[in-house]
C-alpha cells in the first residue's frame, strides 16, 4: 500500500469515528462500523427508533464535494449491502431503511444529510 493510500485510509477511519460519535450524540445507537457484506462495506449502520440508518461517511474539504462523492453505482452497492446486512439480522425486520451521508470537513461540525438518496435513485436531502 502506498503512503498516499495509507494516509487516505487513516483519514477515512478518523472521519468514521467522528461520524459515529456525532450520531451517538444525536441519539442513534451504532450497530456496526465497516460492516462487511457480499456487496461491499457499509461505513456505519445505526438505529434510532424505527429507522435503520445506513450511513456513508465522506471526508471532504467542502459540503459540495461530499455531496458529489457518491455515484449512482455506489448508491446501488450501498443498497445491496444494506439489504444483505438487514436480511441477516431478523431483529431489524420491520424497520424503515434510510440512506444517510455524513460529510466530515476540516475544523467544522459534521454535516448530516438524512435520506441522502432514495432506492428509486432520486435524491432528497434533509439536513440537520
Amino acid at each position: 500500500m502506498t503512503r498516499q493510500r495509507r494516509a487516505a485510509e487513516n483519514r477515512g477511519r478518523q472521519a468514521e469515528r467522528v461520524a459515529a460519535l456525532w450520531l451517538a450524540l444525536k441519539g442513534y445507537r451504532i450497530l456496526a462500523r465497516r460492516a462487511k457484506t457480499g456487496a461491499g462495506e457499509l461505513d456505519l449502520v445505526a438505529r434510532k427508533g424505527g429507522v435503520l440508518a445506513i450511513v456513508e461517511v465522506k471526508a471532504r474539504a467542502t459540503i459540495d464535494a461530499g455531496l458529489q462523492a457518491i455515484s449512482p453505482q455506489q448508491q446501488k452497492r450501498i443498497m445491496r449491502g444494506a439489504s444483505s446486512y438487514a436480511g441477516r439480522r431478523p431483529d431489524l425486520a420491520g424497520l424503515a431503511i434510510r440512506y444517510d451521508l455524513i460529510i466530515i470537513r476540516p475544523w467544522r461540525l459534521p454535516h448530516h444529510a438524512r435520506q441522502f438518496f432514495w432506492p428509486e435513485g432520486g435524491q432528497a436531502m434533509d439536513f440537520n
